[in-house]
């Protein structure tokens, strides 16, 4: 089946929408499916045929039109971020505008900006987008609940991006020597881009705490610091997270990375003792950051989900505390530097919970759903 995927954001370009699409593209491929990707000038692939379109204006819909007729496109799974297409109201109303059917994707359901005041019609224009689709794929259990009254939906999570590594030891070593001089410092880690609901300003409070006390401990941040995508939107974010850590004198304890490789984060994923990942809305199916923590078998910190996720089991698979606390972080954290054993049994947990972001189990499940659309 031809099937187009269109994103709007795509690698070289970092961010995890577009990675998603990337490798979802790559196993349809191998699974004997006939991918295509549109998606931003740049965008490019050793093996998937990809094209782009000069914005997401009114422009694309004649453009994407153009893509499909040009390689007799069946279907289009379109990969819906908001921030991803610039905040543009035309990707909304893609569905009506084509002759092939569109399932849609979405990873996330944040209101698009429109015009000042726009109110309810934020809201209308992305459930527009959900209700014209011929199908609708979730990601997450919190999405889904927003589209119960649509009878053809599925939720399908997230795969990891970044893959695990058989024998990093010696990566993982060096960047453990980096973060952590002190051999017997506890060393904690976060991956992904800093946004305000990652929640990394009360992990730093409850560091400031434990450092206080005595503790010795480290922070490794792991990748860029903010998404090309959203980059505006969390810069104010950034500069009062780094002005925290200043304030805090706890300058000595943070390294951070930079964009990084999937080896090398994947290295720095063996290295630390603890990823904390402390969510202001709750561990979620959304989290590609957790997926990748959970598939890199690491013993994680998190916060409790907003819904209930029968998978996510406190202290088998995830330690879980209640969100925006720098509190309940400080005390899981002090609890578990006291036990390595409790740590060993974290991390056995990911590894078992990981099977349930499998790729070959993702795109299987995509490509019954969409033939099942078509």
């Amino acid at each position: 089946m031809k099937i187009g995927l269109v994103s709007g954001e795509f690698p070289p370009m970092p961010g995890g929408v577009g990675d998603f699409t990337r490798i979802l593209g790559e196993r349809l491929l191998e699974q004997g499916q006939d991918p295509y990707v549109l998606s931003r000038p740049g965008s490019t692939s050793d093996s998937l045929p990809v094209s782009a379109v000069s914005g997401w204006g009114p422009g694309c819909i004649p453009a994407i039109r153009a893509w499909i007729r040009r390689n007799r496109i069946a279907i289009v799974n379109l990969q819906y971020q908001t921030a991803a297409y610039g905040m543009s109201p035309f990707i909304h109303f893609l569905p009506r505008a084509l002759s092939v059917p569109v399932v849609t994707t979405f990873h996330d359901l944040r209101y698009p900006y429109l015009f000042p005041k726009a109110g309810p019609l934020r809201d209308w224009i992305v459930m527009h987008l959900a209700r014209s689709s011929a199908g609708v794929i979730t990601t997450n259990h919190e999405d889904d609940r927003r589209m119960q009254a649509l009878s053809h939906r599925r939720i399908i999570p997230i795969g990891s991006s970044v893959p695990s590594l058989t024998d990093g030891r010696n990566d993982a070593a060096e960047w453990r020597r980096r973060a952590c001089p002190d051999d017997d410092a506890f060393l904690i880690g976060h991956f992904g881009f800093l946004k305000a609901v990652k929640g990394l300003d009360y992990l730093i409070d409850a560091m400031a705490n434990l450092r206080a006390a005595g503790c010795k401990l480290r922070l490794l941040l792991i990748g860029g610091r903010s998404n090309t995508v959203d980059k505006s939107e969390d810069a104010a974010y950034l500069r009062r997270l780094e002005e925290r850590i200043q304030q805090q004198g706890l300058q000595d304890l943070v390294a951070w990375t930079g964009f990084l490789p999937d080896h090398e984060v994947a290295a720095c994923f063996q290295a630390v003792d603890l990823m904390a990942l402390p969510f202001t809305d709750g561990a979620s199916f959304r989290r590609s950051s957790l997926i990748a923590a959970l598939h890199n078998a690491c013993a994680i910190l998190t916060t409790e989900p907003a819904f209930n996720v029968e998978v996510f089991c406190h202290a088998t698979n995830l330690w879980l505390v209640p969100a925006r606390s720098a509190t309940a972080i400080e005390t899981a954290i002090r609890r578990l530097m006291r036990d390595r054993d409790q740590l060993d049994r974290l991390r056995a947990g990911a590894a078992e919970l990981s099977a349930h972001f499998d790729w070959d189990v993702i795109t299987r499940n995509t490509i019954d759903f969409l033939q099942s659309t078509a």
